[in-house]
């Protein structure tokens, strides 16, 4: 069976308020999360991601109250991540209304997590987070919002983490992050081929072609998007209605 391919939001969030940058950094205030997750619902968003990017590099949990008044507003599922680094604290984000979470930097820390996470809510549950910058002869796992490099090859620790439990990859290309030049098309097709997850494409989106290029050389099962639809330049929809006539099966975004 075909699955179609989804379209997901990303929601930086930085002191409460969304956050962009260019390959993460110089951060700028882009909106309330609250309101642009309802925007983007109403806009034909397949799910939304709410990724804390100043949790672990502040030592600290999760914005809960936060995500909680973005779970109320939504209907379609919301993964949540950033100063996850135990299963309470996923437990803790999925009571405030999260559907999935997400694990990046404790999940390289102790591997194991992964599992113990899988083993108590389910794979299905579980995205490893992996920031990838490309080196002179791969692709290098970075932590902590891509200030410490990890000493990982992403293909290899993106295996690793599927053996470990995690249901879902999400992979950003730290190098095209914010720029809107195009998705790393070379990794994410190296990823999915390595993997039996779907795997979200996230990193560089600054156009429908853009999208659709990730779908149909790549094998990636969702592209995130941020930066062009928080800032009203593109819609969901129009990405949406891009992808319909290049055929490519998706969501209905009514």
């Amino acid at each position: 069976m075909t699955l179609a391919k989804r379209v997901i939001v990303c929601l930086d969030v930085a002191a409460g308020r969304v956050v962009k940058g260019v390959r993460f950094a110089d951060l700028r205030d882009v909106g309330d999360p609250v309101a642009l997750a309802a925007r983007s619902e109403a806009d034909g968003a397949d799910e939304l991601v709410f990724l804390d990017v100043s949790a672990t590099v502040d030592g600290r949990a999760t914005l809960l109250d936060t995500v909680r008044r973005t779970a109320d507003r939504l209907f379609v599922p919301l993964t949540v991540g950033g100063g996850i680094a135990s299963a309470d604290d996923a437990a803790r984000a999925l009571r405030a209304g999260a559907d999935k979470v997400a694990i990046n930097s404790a999940a390289v820390d102790r591997p194991a997590l992964l599992t113990e996470l899988s083993g108590r809510f389910g794979a299905q549950c579980v995205v490893a987070s992996i920031d990838a910058r490309r080196s002179a002869h791969r692709w290098d796992v970075c932590t902590h919002a891509g200030t410490a490099p990890a000493g990982r090859d992403a293909i290899a620790w993106a295996r690793e983490c599927v053996d470990r439990g995690a249901g879902e990859i999400m992979l950003t290309s730290i190098d095209r992050d914010g720029t809107r030049g195009g998705y790393d098309l070379e990794l994410t097709r190296a990823v999915a081929d390595a993997v039996t997850v779907p795997v979200i494409a996230s990193g560089g989106a600054g156009s429908p072609e853009h999208v659709c290029e990730v779908f149909t050389r790549t094998g990636a099962d969702a592209a995130l998007i941020a930066g062009i639809v928080h800032a009203a330049e593109i819609s969901v929809a129009t990405i949406k209605g891009a992808l319909a006539a290049r055929n490519i099966l998706i969501r209905d975004a009514a």
